[in-house]
């Protein structure tokens, strides 16, 4: 099993580099526009420096809002790489086994291609795993709409995980029900793992509707509902219990990591 520090740093090595955010400004620098150089950007604008945008306060507003979107987004990259990494460590399972991709066709013509988080075939599994897996699969069923011939066909479950889903952004609606749709070609459950209660209602009850798991961050629900639910009782992780006891860590880090966004320089 792999210990509570390793883990914690799977989650928080990608939150960490939050704290070196800069705002652009249109800049093509890729480290940002420190404070002297906001400074002199906006001194230089007349329109700005007379209404006084050009005030240190602003790029800390700057900073702070595009930093903290920056951190829901690594806090969502770190959660991915954390819920794989207990998936293959509680499953026993390969990175090659946990790996799924699909091919599409963009817009323009071109040929792009999806890598989802977290693949877990029922043939990669021991024969206690697959029946615990096997008996979730009957149970969600029904929710899903698999009739016995299309549950004849599935022979695994794929999940993309995200820390929260508040956005119903219709492009990004389209790409995850394009991953349903390819997932049960390819005789798999798309799914999705959410670790926060905050999601989009309507996103997650149209997910449902075309035919797709979803689990969010409920304490309350049973596996078909709650990710916390589903580890415990199906992968065989208490990641509740994981979240409880590292909560000071997790917290402090993350905070620490906030406060960076407010200070000008």
């Amino acid at each position: 099993m792999i210990p509570d520090h390793d883990l914690v740093e799977t989650f928080l090595t990608p939150v960490r580099i939050c704290s070196a955010y800069r705002p652009a400004f249109g800049s093509s620098n890729s480290e940002g526009v420190d404070l002297p150089a906001f400074q002199k950007l906006y001194e230089n604008d007349p329109f700005y420096a007379w209404i006084g945008l050009n005030d240190p306060l602003v790029y800390t507003a700057h900073k702070m809002a595009g930093g903290l979107t920056s951190v829901y987004r690594q806090i969502g990259v770190g959660t991915e790489h954390l819920l794989r990494a207990i998936i293959r460590d509680s499953l026993g399972l390969t990175a090659e086994e946990t790996t799924w991709s699909y091919r599409y066709r963009k817009p323009n013509g071109k040929t792009g291609v999806h890598s989802l988080d977290a693949k877990i075939s029922f043939a990669d599994l021991s024969d206690a795993q697959r029946r615990i897996f096997i008996e979730w699969m009957e149970v969600v069923g029904p929710h899903v709409d698999l009739t016995p011939a299309k549950r004849k066909r599935i022979q695994g479950v794929v999940f993309e995980i995200r820390q929260g889903y508040k956005s119903a952004d219709s492009k990004r609606q389209n790409a995850d029900l394009r991953f349903g749709m390819s997932a049960y070609q390819e005789g798999l459950l798309p799914a999705f793992m959410i670790l926060s209660q905050q999601v989009s209602e309507t996103v997650i009850d149209r997910y449902r509707k075309d035919k797709m798991a979803v689990l969010t961050g409920t304490l309350g629900g049973d596996s078909l509902s709650s990710t916390f639910t589903f580890f415990k009782q199906v992968v065989g992780f208490d990641l509740e219990s994981f979240f409880r006891r590292n909560s000071e860590k997790l917290k402090t880090e993350t905070l620490t990591i906030i406060q960076s966004l407010l200070c000008a320089n």
